[in-house]
């Protein structure tokens, strides 16, 4: 677009930017979910909670690994792409109002991609932390959840980490997605995947914690997923979010001190 075209036709274009990058990012999110559904549903029911080929033993062959980490990595990816949307449409918005002026656009794709890249290696930590735990036979094989004394540690530690400084940082920062373009831009496709990645790291920092407390009730226990990936949802758009977050760690303290009793005393 040249520099003297309209400022209705950069609307224009802005408008069918956003829906485009709004229907791909609702189109992966989805195929993620339709992914995982599959996944509960090929070992009989949604609610067997466990994906086929899930290593039902300490003991983990080279596809076990395999098969646990894809689960992990389409699982990251719809229950936090859905999160990054505001930042994404962002990113979108302003590389098309500086094509407007000459500068060579970078695809939104690229931004994705480094947020994307950093959640996957998440998902190997993840799969390796649920390789120890199972090897401590801490966790069910066959329903990917904690022992009750385990589980309630995860909420306990959970909680605490919701009222730590650290979580205010990273939340301040994802609720503020022009606030971090301003503070992060970089130029160009690398800049563009590196302001990607520095995303993701700000969201991990969020919500590791809450990923954790996957375990609670089942990895694959898909409500449960869902509940959680609303609560980050809900705790990154609404203007109350610290309020939220503060608030859901004294029930999440409550919750594991009331499970930790509750399993002591039996």
């Amino acid at each position: 677009m040249s520099v003297g075209e309209p400022a209705s036709r950069l609307e224009s274009l802005l408008r069918r930017d956003r829906a485009i990058v709004a229907a791909g990012l609702a189109g992966v999110s989805l195929l993620a979910w339709l992914s995982l559904l599959h996944m509960a549903h090929s070992m009989g029911g949604a609610e067997r909670a466990a994906m086929p080929g899930m290593p039902m033993t300490a003991v983990w062959t080279a596809r076990d690994a395999v098969l646990a980490f894809a689960m992990w990595a389409v699982m990251m990816v719809g229950m936090m792409l859905p999160s990054a949307a505001p930042m994404v449409l962002i990113f979108a918005r302003i590389h098309r109002t500086r094509a407007a002026s000459g500068t060579r656009p970078v695809p939104t794709g690229v931004f994705v991609g480094g947020y994307l890249a950093v959640w996957t290696a998440f998902s190997l930590v993840a799969t390796l932390g649920q390789w120890g735990l199972q090897a401590l036979a801490v966790v069910s094989p066959d329903t990917l959840k904690a022992t009750p004394v385990v589980g309630a540690g995860l909420l306990v530690a959970a909680g605490v980490y919701q009222l730590t400084p650290l979580k205010y940082a990273c939340l301040s920062r994802c609720q503020s997605p022009l606030g971090f373009i301003l503070s992060e831009w970089r130029e160009g496709l690398r800049g563009a995947f590196v302001m990607g990645v520095r995303h993701g790291m700000i969201c991990v920092g969020c919500c590791w914690a809450l990923m954790a407390l996957l375990f609670v009730a089942g990895v694959m226990n898909l409500l449960w997923v869902a509940a959680i990936a609303a609560f980050v949802l809900i705790e990154k758009l609404v203007p109350a979010g610290r309020l939220v977050s503060f608030t859901a760690g004294g029930l999440l303290i409550a919750w594991g001190l009331w499970g930790l009793a509750r399993s002591l005393w039996h």
